[in-house]
């Protein structure tokens, strides 16, 4: 049975202690973000000594692992750490698992957990999704990492996934398991003997999965998920210059393989709207204007031609600058659900939209009270952000963004009051992106990921004394 909305915020606070995913939901329940007017913090970080990680005063890093480590399956760490979500580990709140992926593609095999010559990748063949037609492993995949909270130290490191290619970004779900993206649409040919552009299920408490394509939830460059715990629907980004957001609405509930109807959005009072901001003349959307928005059905999912977005415009979709990060949220006013447009704005410096539900979310009273979108925030200049990617929401109700822009990369807070302030900057001299932040299921640990060469790092401090230091400093 589905949950009311009003039930779910009655609940929130025993639904965060079920569910990874809902576990920033009792926070969120603070008062409504307000349209963000880009007012921005000096505040200073602290130079790291050791040039990994300048971090705001207050707070502290430790490495959790890196690439090339030893893994407890006899495998190797691979490279290019990127989307990420924390599991709590049933009975042992001192414990948590971390199931990240790996941004892969055809090619860096030897940055893989098979290493160059493919060692050991004949004993799980059955598990490995895809090979090069010359029978090599493709690169991309998962890996799910045992934390003890208690000194952040990885206890435990396996393969989670394998074969697939350019694992970005994805989700995780209410029922315990990570939904890993492809961010490709690569065809059978020289580098791959299927398609690839899906979504694959990693249970979090398990070893390496089957590698099951969720064909249901289309084919095309996925970037991210979030899920709605109130209703099991699955929101979907995609990241092209050109994208479409989407939703999933699964024939059962927590069993996405199962299928579904998988819809594209749209605006109710303008077909085929451009909410890029790089053209006046398409039109230019502003911070918290709210915009009725429909939901096109969509064919032929499994889009073997990659044509998915082009027919899902041709029949009145909105388009976006990149979709990447998703974030699910629930605050005073309700659900809502946030994604990141990374070139998105006149800079082409960054959005992030807002989606909130309807109350009748993807049934037939849907369209007596249809759900809104509305641009949060937009960056102007790399100072308040550059090209925001991988995003959460924060216990405290702040939205945390990950950068992958052209110069210094930050990590970045938006609080609840419209301040944006820096957490931490890669001072590593090759300043490669942040990715996969999230938190521990006690929302004290603030886990993220430097994707090259592949660094996975907790973050600890008094977050609530940030926060008082970024506004003192505004």
């Amino acid at each position: 049975m589905l949950l009311s909305r009003r039930n779910l915020i009655r609940s929130a606070a025993s639904v965060a202690i079920a569910a990874p995913s809902l576990q920033l939901l009792a926070g969120c329940a603070e008062p409504e973000r307000p349209s963000v007017n880009r007012r921005v913090s000096s505040l200073a970080l602290n130079p790291d000594p050791k040039g990994l990680l300048d971090l705001a005063p207050g707070l502290a890093y430790t490495v959790i692992s890196r690439t090339g480590d030893k893994m407890a399956d006899g495998f190797v760490e691979p490279a290019a750490h990127d989307g990420m979500a924390a599991f709590p580990v049933e009975g042992d709140p001192d414990r948590c698992l971390l199931v990240r992926n790996h941004e892969l593609s055809p090619g860096a095999e030897a940055s893989s957990a098979f290493g160059a010559d493919g060692a050991g990748a004949a004993a799980i063949a059955s598990r490995i999704y895809d090979h090069t037609p010359g029978g090599r492993p493709n690169p991309g995949g998962a890996t799910t990492v045992l934390v003890d909270l208690r000194n952040l130290r990885a206890e435990r490191t396996h393969l989670s996934l394998a074969g697939t290619i350019r694992n970005c970004a994805g989700g995780p779900t209410p029922w315990g398991s990570w939904l890993s993206c492809e961010e490709t649409e690569t065809n059978p040919g020289l580098v791959a003997t299927k398609h690839h552009g899906f979504v694959f299920e990693v249970p979090a408490a398990g070893g390496l999965a089957d590698p099951v394509p969720l064909t249901g939830l289309g084919r095309f460059a996925h970037e991210a998920c979030a899920v709605d715990p109130a209703t099991g629907i699955v929101y979907l980004s995609e990241d092209t210059g050109d994208s479409l957001f989407y939703r999933f609405l699964p024939n059962a509930r927590g069993e996405l393989a199962k299928g579904g109807r998988l819809q594209a959005m749209a605006f109710v009072v303008k077909s085929g709207a451009d909410t890029r901001n790089w053209d006046p003349a398409a039109g230019i959307y502003l911070p918290n204007v709210a915009q009725e928005v429909r939901w096109i059905d969509l064919d032929h999912v499994d889009a073997p031609d990659a044509d998915l977005r082009q027919r899902g415009r041709a029949k009145g979709a909105a388009i976006f600058a990149r979709g990447e990060g998703l974030a699910f949220a629930l605050e005073a006013s309700g659900s809502a659900v946030y994604f990141a447009c990374t070139s998105g704005g006149p800079a082409k410096l960054g959005q992030v939209w807002r989606y909130r539900p309807s109350l009748h979310e993807g049934t037939s009273r849907e369209a007596d009270a249809p759900g809104t979108m509305s641009l949060f925030v937009e960056s102007h200049a790399d100072s308040e952000f550059d090209m925001v990617d991988n995003i959460v929401a924060s216990p405290r109700g702040e939205l945390i963004m990950c950068e992958d822009g052209g110069g210094d990369q930050f990590v970045r807070a938006v609080a609840p009051d419209g301040l944006i302030y820096p957490i931490a900057r890669n001072a590593d001299a090759g300043k490669s992106e942040f990715a996969g932040c999230c938190f521990s299921p006690d929302g004290r640990v603030l886990f993220a990921n430097i994707q090259r060469p592949g660094i996975t790092l907790a973050i600890t401090g008094d977050w609530a004394a940030l926060r008082r230091n970024a506004k003192a400093a505004a």
